[in-house]
């Protein structure tokens, strides 16, 4: 009988391997119930459970050539393929990989009353950015350290349309902040009716102000509300606007909703694609289901739901604004139960 080959693993004297205990090995394989198997060669080999317990009793480790019974290739095989499948879930790879995100507006009736107490409300939602500035009785610097003493950044804050005729203060306060992005959030126009005027205004500025910005470092971007979606030629003012302003200067800000509220379900995907370059932020929030929007820009506050529960196409919204590189996110409310809707929107977006 061929002798196995052995290498003392253990450092300890190495016994005979003899005859009289491969013997042992098939007698107790035989007693355990295992038939005996051959290579092509006719060699007869013991059981990888025998192999194990000689192992364990005499502290050698056999070398993978040593002639013993080895599982049929085919049941390894069968065995891997188990594991892979049994594993996929935990290989699969996350969708939503963004820091959580809030829009301050969100927590625009806790504020008023407590900055320290609204930031530990954020905090302790597990939220790690927030677009916004200082709070009422506070300077950019010192909301900024009440900020990071929770862990949180600014890496946006908003400016008024009014004020980039001379964005300096706007560029002095996104500095102090720590803010690489600076968002407008709404033209003024008379009632609901946004104009080719009101668009051809609003593109002169951004393009002057977004200049300054730049030269600051900073990327300034608009944020859509719905009411840029009048026709315009073979699209909308929205694509007037995206069209006509610089995009070394001016970038944007998805509004889910109000892109959808203005354009319809479909509305951010096709932007998305249609101008995958142009996006760099975008709002997080979700329309209800059933509800047909306008041009006012502006919807009641139970038609804002938390994120996946509403019209929002959000598996290929979410993979778009990553391929596009959206670089932030920001859950928004605007409902009147923003306790209760924003856990629901970040377990959500967690679970895609």
């Amino acid at each position: 009988t061929d002798t196995p080959q052995i290498e003392n693993s253990l450092n300890l004297p190495l016994p005979n391997y003899t005859n009289e205990m491969y013997n042992f090995h098939i007698r107790h394989k035989q007693a355990a119930g295992f038939s005996q198997r051959s290579d092509r060669q006719g060699k007869v080999f013991p059981s990888d459970q025998i192999t194990k317990k000689f192992r364990a009793v005499s502290g050698l480790n056999l070398k993978k050539n040593a002639h013993f019974y080895k599982k049929p290739m085919t049941m390894k095989i069968k065995m891997i393929l188990l594991a892979l499948v049994v594993s996929l879930p935990a290989l699969a790879q996350k969708l939503y990989t963004y820091p959580i995100g809030v829009q301050a507006y969100t927590f625009r009736k806790h504020f008023p009353n407590s900055t320290e107490k609204t930031l530990d409300i954020i905090k302790n939602m597990g939220i790690t950015e927030l677009e916004g500035g200082a709070t009422k009785g506070y300077t950019p610097e010192q909301f900024k350290q009440m900020c990071a003493d929770r862990g949180i950044s600014i890496p946006s804050t908003g400016v008024d349309f009014n004020e980039l005729a001379n964005p300096e203060a706007a560029v002095a306060r996104a500095k102090t902040l720590g803010s690489k992005f600076v968002m407008c959030a709404w033209i003024p126009h008379k009632g609901t009716d946004f104009t080719l005027e009101d668009a051809q205004k609003a593109v002169a500025l951004f393009n002057s102000a977004g200049k300054v910005f730049k030269e600051n470092g900073i990327t300034f971007c608009y944020h859509d509300h719905g009411y840029e979606f009048h026709a315009y030629e073979d699209g909308t003012l929205m694509d007037y606007i995206i069209k006509n302003t610089n995009p070394e200067y001016v970038s944007f800000e998805m509004d889910v909703l109000w892109t959808m509220h203005g354009g319809g379900a479909d509305m951010p995907v096709k932007l998305l694609k249609k101008y995958p370059n142009r996006w760099k932020l975008m709002h997080v929030k979700d329309l209800r289901k059933g509800i047909t929007g306008n041009l006012t820009g502006g919807t009641p506050a139970e038609n804002d739901v938390p994120v996946g529960t509403g019209q929002g196409n959000w598996k290929a919204i979410i993979k778009l604004a990553k391929k596009n590189g959206i670089e932030h996110c920001f859950i928004e409310d605007e409902s009147d139960k923003e306790l209760e809707y924003v856990p629901m929107s970040i377990q959500y977006l967690k679970s895609l």
